[in-house]
């Protein structure tokens, strides 16, 4: 073989050769990208998902504050009602004409009553409780209850209603009093309804 013939298969061989290697390395790069691309995709897929997952948790962060906000507005529009209805009611009882205002005490006076020796503390003003008024009491009251209720000398700074003091027990039975328990029962419930 003469030396161009050589150096012409040396020539066909080594391109042969160079031409392998390039079809090898573009398989490897087209499996490359092909990998790359795939992962790509599944990381396209995660951030997809994880986006969608932190827009429902914003979007339920976003409607539980909303709820919050809407039962707290609920709340003090239900507070602001309470105080205007415990308000008319106080201002009804101390507008009681004397004959309701007395039933109602009367009422009162026997169901707070403990033993019939307690002394009846009044208000200031208080005229529509007196003696006489705690005598006829005297006559409803029943059962082991004693009819030796009395009017005490002293008078206290009660708006209306009266105190009943057994030694140093005492049941405070004015309206504001009666007022406050019924809200506070009311309050109770009120909260019962809204968290419930």
């Amino acid at each position: 073989m003469e030396a161009e013939q050589v150096i012409e298969k040396i020539l066909s061989d080594a391109k042969a050769e160079a031409d392998k290697i390039v079809r090898e390395a573009e398989a490897k790069v087209a499996a490359e990208k092909a990998r790359a691309d795939a992962e790509l995709a599944e990381y396209r897929q995660q951030a997809d998902t994880l986006a969608q997952q932190a827009a429902e948790d914003e979007k339920s962060h976003i409607l539980a504050a909303a709820r919050m906000e809407a039962a707290k507005e609920y709340l003090a529009e239900k507070t602001r009602i309470l105080d205007t209805v415990f308000e008319r009611a106080e201002q009804r009882l101390a507008e009681l004409p004397d004959n309701e205002y007395r039933k109602l005490m009367g009422r009162l006076m026997v169901e707070a009553v403990e033993t019939g020796e307690e002394e009846v503390l009044i208000g200031k003003n208080e005229s529509r409780i007196d003696q006489s008024f705690i005598n006829r009491i005297n006559g409803k009251l029943e059962g082991d209850k004693k009819r030796n209720l009395k009017l005490a000398d002293e008078r206290h700074d009660l708006p209306g209603g009266f105190v009943l003091r057994r030694g140093k027990i005492k049941t405070n039975v004015s309206p504001a009093v009666l007022l406050e328990q019924a809200r506070n029962a009311l309050v109770i419930d009120l909260a019962k309804t809204l968290f419930s």
